[in-house]
């Protein structure tokens, strides 16, 4: 029989699922140890049924998200009829349908009366996962091998006792131990939150009418997303996005989505070259993140977010071996970022095909840095990713400029910087600068967001800083007729001064910065939206008030002639002859 569900009670269910997740994510933002996760909030959580399907996604990182899915079911599949109450499950391999390794995922079974009924899922990035570089991004790997360790599905808990033997092996294979058995402990206190309330919410309901619920919740969704598709004209389309050569030498790559609608449902094929011996490879697990992102920011659905968004919706990422559905023993790390960020643009540049009015511009692709050392204050090793050195800016919409300071593209938001002074406690530096760059944000009617600089220096002891991602030469893509005349503010780069001379990098490396040296990361911003010549003339000087827009970004990118730098005075006459002549 169907327990029917009366709108209150499902009301209720669900606002007890949404409280969940964000009790999960609170736990893990108070308990964790390292920066990555109590100041940067690289993690995730979701709810899964016994099935397991997604009953419940946090508004967390999208690039964690999708991979989740076939991961959970990866898990499940692997260990069989062989979960029990209490077990704990720990594991971050592609092979596994994981994003990338550092990306380490706790998986805690939730029974009532001795059934099955839920999972309870906690994914965050580790600030080390072993190998030969800290911080787990070796740009000078060939082979996943030299990466770091791979934790396959296993048991870190075993019926409520936990396996303190296989817990030890896996930390004495990391860096910074202390910080990476305190993220592991946030893990599990956070699963273990969300099964309490999972089981609290069954003792009130029962489960008959917790199933029934969350079944109309997924068919919700589904409903959502069959609406919004049914509203595309049916036929096939196509968007390409290239990702550019960040040193490994072998050249750009076009990757193609090609989406085909039916009715109320859709398929996306992924075409991209034959992976590579270089980091940038991503498991089919990890694509499924960045083609449902795609997917994500051209519908812009309302909650709930749960697997039956996905019903409609086939994937077929290409033969295995390509750069978007790689194989063992292809290097991966920096996957979560590039390429699943070009990905991303595929896919969305093939939906806006289908449906312009819904076109919005990209955003910045991710630049960034880790640094590890020795910190003399505490005599002991540290080891950070810094995620406050990848916040780009986001795209222009139809509507409105992109916001500042609010990406990557991959993490959507999600991701914050952290203060600086808590960063400079944590870590033996000095952070000189952190701030918006002028004219990093792509040329429009509407402005893409402005990207960031992050400078550092260490305090006493040299510092390994590791650069990673791309987006140094292609800025963000526009929408709608967006270019820009200037390009090289709108792109990322890493600028090092050291012995009284700079040096300008552009690719992926290891360089040792000693005490009176600085680096200093610099991130693209998001793409424009709309002939920036349209965009209107008081707009564009106060963007120059605020330093947003030089005055030669003005008249570059802009067509605004601004005559006097004090009282930024506009020569109407050279504006209208300018814009007149471009036009």
């Amino acid at each position: 029989m169907t327990t029917k569900v009366d709108p209150i009670t499902l009301s209720v269910v669900r606002g007890v699922l949404e409280t969940t997740q964000r009790e999960m994510t609170l736990s893990l933002e108070k308990t964790a140890r390292s920066s990555v996760f109590n100041l940067a909030h690289d993690y995730s959580t979701a709810l899964f049924n016994h099935v397991p399907e997604m009953i419940l996604q946090g508004q967390d990182i999208p690039i964690h998200m999708g991979s989740l899915i076939p991961a959970m079911k990866a898990v499940a599949r692997f260990f069989g009829d062989d979960i029990h109450e209490g077990d704990l499950v720990m594991h971050n391999d592609p092979a596994y349908s994981g994003s990338h390794i550092l990306d380490t995922c706790v998986y805690k079974p939730v029974f009532h009366r001795g059934e099955l009924v839920f999972w309870t899922v906690c994914k965050g990035h580790l600030t080390d996962i072993g190998g030969p570089v800290p911080a787990g991004y070796n740009p000078n790997a060939t082979e996943i091998y030299a990466e770091g360790l791979r934790i396959p599905p296993i048991k870190i808990w075993d019926r409520g006792k936990p396996r303190h033997d296989v817990l030890n092996l896996l930390l004495t294979n990391m860096r910074a131990r202390r910080d990476q058995e305190g993220d592991f402990n946030a893990l599990i206190g956070a699963c273990q939150v969300g099964e309490r309330n999972l089981l609290a919410l069954i003792d009130k309901y029962g489960l008959p009418t917790v199933r029934a619920a969350i079944g109309e919740l997924q068919d919700m969704a589904d409903r959502h997303m069959r609406k919004l598709i049914a509203e595309v004209p049916d036929g096939t389309y196509t968007g390409t996005a290239i990702l550019e050569d960040a040193g490994h030498g072998y050249g750009d790559f076009e990757i193609t989505a090609t989406v085909t609608i039916a009715g109320d449902s859709c398929h996306i094929a992924i075409a991209s070259p034959p992976q590579i011996p270089y980091f940038i490879n991503s498991y089919e697990g990890n694509s499924h993140s960045g083609v449902y992102l795609g997917l994500m920011m051209f519908a812009q659905l309302p909650p709930p977010y749960n697997e039956g968004l996905y019903r409609c919706v086939t994937v077929d990422m290409g033969p295995k071996g390509t750069l978007c559905n790689a194989r063992e023993p292809a290097p991966h790390v920096n996957c979560t970022t590039t390429p699943m960020e070009t990905l991303t643009d595929a896919v969305r540049l093939a939906f806006e095909k289908a449906a312009p009015a819904k076109v919005a511009a990209s955003w910045g692709h991710a630049n960034g840095c880790n640094i590890a050392g020795w910190d003399t204050r505490h005599d002991e090793e540290y080891v950070t990713m810094v995620l406050a050195s990848i916040i780009s800016g986001a795209g222009a919409t139809p509507s409105q400029d992109g916001w500042h300071a609010c990406g990557p593209e991959c993490c959507f938001g999600a991701l914050t910087s952290g203060d600086i002074e808590l960063l400079e406690y944590s870590y033996p530096i000095i952070i000189h600068r952190y701030s918006l760059m002028t004219d990093s944000g792509g040329a429009g009617k509407y402005r893409g967001g402005s990207g960031t600089c992050w400078e550092v220096e260490p305090l006493d002891r040299p510092m390994t800083f590791i650069t990673f991602g791309e987006g140094r030469r292609i800025p963000a893509v526009g929408a709608a007729g967006a270019t820009s005349a200037l390009v090289e503010p709108k792109v990322g780069r890493l600028v090092v001064t050291r012995e009284g001379g700079t040096e300008l990098i552009k690719k992926n490396v290891i360089e040792t910065i000693r005490p009176g040296e600085r680096a200093a990361n610099m991130n693209p911003g998001g793409g424009g939206y709309g002939d920036p010549f349209e965009r209107p003339v008081e707009k564009v000087v106060e963007d120059v008030r605020n330093g947003l827009v030089s005055l030669e970004g003005a008249r570059a990118d802009y067509g605004v002639v601004i005559a006097d730098a004090g009282s930024l005075a506009v020569d109407e006459a050279a504006t209208r002859d300018l814009r007149t002549r471009a036009a």
